[in-house]
């Protein structure tokens, strides 16, 4: 199957208003269309309604996130998930999407790919011994800059109450690929059509428990990253792991409280993988988790004054 990787994620919320200021102050945009369906700068992203809206589908456990939309290369594969998912549940379209459910009870949807291409570099950077990245006079951080914008939409991360059901889901019956795993916690899964590391980790997870961990989106780099996820403190958004750098997926990381009834993170940098990686097993811990952990403080200047603020004549 060519699926390409997520589009878009529909949620129900509880605060249309919380949960639509949310997402602009983290870096989306408003559709010129429709100001509850906040965008990336590749037009993937969240659409946003009321929790009672009797047009969505269910969702277990009273999770928000109501609907994830996959995205494949072309009308050929939609057709073959049809007739795939179609053996043994219902399918229909809506809206110009192929809409069904997965093994786990989520709410899944499946359209031609509508992201745009987006002609910008990422984050690049020099470093001795390796030919010129950043060519001279090319600045690395430009002072003052006021809007920083994720650039797509990169990953969903679920708690399943039956993990090995849910991921022959997704590897038997849509040719997701398995890159990496947490022993006894669940894999990081890839579908055909991409090379990211990841557009979904699935944890297993109690029943009460049922329902979405975290999504978020790619940003340029480390640097935006760090600059945005400060920006959003200072918003009076409350940070809940990060900023750092994992070790499975290599992206940079920084999560956040929301009230979408789930994290949400903010990541760039993460790896590639073609078909002929092989995944790697490692037990769920700190030292597996990151490569490295940061703490955040107000930018400061060292100089005279107290020892805190850097008085190297004392």
């Amino acid at each position: 199957m060519n699926i390409t990787g997520l589009e878009t994620l529909v949620f129900g919320v509880e605060d249309l208003a919380a949960c639509r200021q949310y997402l602009l102050d983290y870096g989306l945009h408003a559709a010129a269309d429709d100001p509850n369906r906040l965008l990336a700068l590749d037009g993937s992203g969240v659409e946003l309604y009321p929790a009672d809206d009797a047009s969505l589908p269910s969702a277990p456990n009273g999770c928000q996130l109501r609907l994830a939309v996959m995205g494949v290369a072309d009308e050929a594969t939609l057709q073959a998930i049809a007739e795939e998912l179609g053996k043994d549940r219902e399918v229909h379209r809506v809206d110009g999407r192929l809409q069904s459910v997965d093994d786990a009870g989520f709410a899944i949807a499946f359209q031609v790919s509508r992201r745009q291409p987006l002609p910008l570099i990422g984050e690049i950077s020099n470093a001795p011994g390796s030919p010129i990245q950043r060519v001279p006079n090319q600045l690395g951080v430009v002072a003052g800059r006021e809007a920083i914008q994720p650039r797509a939409l990169s990953h969903l991360v679920y708690f399943v109450p039956d993990l090995a059901k849910a991921e022959r889901f997704y590897v038997e019956r849509l040719g997701f690929r398995v890159t990496d795993r947490f022993d006894g916690v669940g894999p990081f899964i890839q579908p055909a059509g991409s090379l990211e590391h990841h557009t979904h980790f699935l944890i297993g997870a109690p029943a009460f428990m049922h329902g979405v961990e975290h999504f978020t989106f790619h940003f340029g780099g480390p640097t935006e990253v760090i600059q945005n996820g400060s920006r959003f403190v200072k918003a009076g958004y409350q940070a809940f792991w990060g900023p750092g750098r994992h070790i499975f997926g290599s992206n940079w990381f920084w999560y956040f409280n929301s009230p979408f009834g789930c994290h949400v993170e903010m990541d760039a940098d993460m790896d590639l993988h073609d078909n002929t990686w092989r995944p790697r097993l490692a037990p769920l811990g700190a030292d597996a988790s990151q490569a490295f952990l940061l703490r955040r403080r107000d930018n400061w200047m060292p100089g005279p004054g107290t020892p805190e603020n850097g008085d190297y004549a004392n």
